[in-house]
């Protein structure tokens, strides 16, 4: 199995122990909520190198998997990953479609998973974060809505630019990925705070690198909370 197998699972493999654990985590983030649809969600962390990219583009799969029509998009504008792990171009995205230099529907990439669509990032813009803030990619969520069971976004972390705190306002509910073995607590509660001072919906939280067996995957998922 190549790297790039490895980290979208769910497609390569999803009878894995791992592939299991994005499918409980996705079980788990349908029913945190019995009044309010979670449509839109957007993944985040608090620092780079935590996995939430490879959390976002395996969640993706898993709730395709289940037959709903799944978005996934990168709105990770800066350092954009999500076409890596497709095995797509990002010669046009997002970027491309907020700037009117392409249709909607011309950014918009089938995978080699059923029911799962994606929009790459696109070339990377000089304001990412007015981008993002901007009425065009409110109307273009608002657009995708109509079409699709469940949005994912992938988003910059929080702790070095505000990219993801504007996406999480836009969204129905937010997944932070933690790295175990790197963030303290105290980096795990700013990132949180910074959730909160935007008042996005925090719904949980996935810990990866926990020392475990190198076969399983392990996630810690918790409704809204005051806690981190």
């Amino acid at each position: 199995m190549s790297r790039t197998d490895w980290k979208l699972i769910t497609e390569a493999n999803p009878r894995s122990p791992v592939s299991e654990g994005y499918r409980m985590l996705r079980t788990n983030i349908e029913y945190s909520s019995i009044d309010q649809t979670l449509q839109v969600l957007t993944v985040t962390s608090s620092k780079p190198n935590e996995g939430k990219s490879t959390t976002c583009a395996n969640l993706a799969v898993a709730y395709a998997q289940t037959g709903k029509r799944v978005l996934l998009i990168d709105a990770d504008l800066r350092k954009p990953t999500q076409h890596h792990l497709f095995g797509k171009s990002n010669r046009i995205g997002l970027t491309t479609a907020l700037f009117h230099h392409k249709e909607l529907q011309d950014v918009i990439q089938p995978t080699n998973t059923d029911c799962l669509s994606m929009i790459t990032a696109g070339p990377t813009p000089p304001n990412p974060s007015e981008l993002l803030s901007s009425k065009r990619m409110a109307a273009l969520l608002e657009t995708m809505k109509g079409i699709y069971d469940v949005i994912l976004i992938d988003t910059p972390p929080l702790l070095f630019v505000t990219d993801a705190q504007i996406v999480s306002t836009q969204s129905d509910g937010v997944v932070l990925v933690v790295d175990s073995g790197k963030v303290k607590k105290d980096v795990a509660l700013k990132a949180k705070a910074l959730l909160d001072h935007v008042k996005a919906r925090l719904i949980g939280v996935v810990l990866n690198n926990l020392p475990r067996k190198p076969s399983e995957s392990y996630y810690y998922y918790y409704g809204e909370s005051n806690d981190a």
